[in-house]
């Protein structure tokens, strides 16, 4: 793993390639994973990386001045995205390219589609898909099962780098993981929701 500054605190994370760059105050919650060339920064405020969230090769995420960035639980934050002084809820999906703003709030179990940019102090609703330039709501649509399946085979695939194994999404092996998986999480939304 790569060395960090002495206010930055690592809760057991799955998995954090050397080429990421963390300085400043920022926690990164246990089972989440930071790929290649990752970049965070919080020279004021500070940034949360949730538990089981995966932030995806060239993402940058920075403060605001003065918002912090927190991105929730159980999130995927795909390859290229900007989260500048954002907040993002549990269980959201943002996708390749994506552009979050100071100030702008994602609700949880929600899809910020690729490239899309989400202008300052933006509220989006939980369970949206969102998307443009500048980024709307489009559709109410709960993402949960979805975004959470996402997160999971990450947190799968960041434990399997940090033995050195690069193929843990191939086989017949990670098809039955996938369909438990899927299965389990199907019962826990229905649980929750008492459906």
């Amino acid at each position: 793993m790569s060395r960090f500054g002495p206010e930055v605190e690592l809760d057991e994370p799955a998995f954090i390639h050397p080429s990421a760059l963390v300085h400043g105050r920022v926690r990164i919650a246990k089972d989440a994973s930071l790929w290649p060339f990752v970049v965070i920064r919080a020279e004021c405020g500070h940034v949360e990386i949730g538990e089981g969230t995966n932030i995806q090769d060239f993402t940058m995420i920075h403060v605001g001045f003065p918002e912090p960035a927190i991105i929730g639980k159980h999130c995927s934050v795909a390859h290229r995205c900007v989260v500048h002084g954002a907040t993002i809820g549990d269980n959201c999906l943002i996708g390749i390219g994506a552009t979050i703003m100071d100030g702008a709030v994602i609700g949880a179990n929600s899809i910020v589609a690729g490239g899309s940019f989400v202008t300052e102090r933006t509220v989006v609703p939980p369970n949206s898909i969102v998307m443009g330039v500048p980024a709307k709501a489009t559709k109410t649509r709960n993402n949960w099962i979805a975004n959470r399946f996402n997160a999971s085979i990450y947190v799968r695939n960041a434990k399997a780098y940090a033995r050195g194994e690069h193929r843990a999404w191939h086989g017949t092996e990670f098809q039955a993981f996938a369909k438990t998986e899927m299965d389990r999480l199907k019962r826990d939304f229905e649980k929750e929701n008492g459906a």
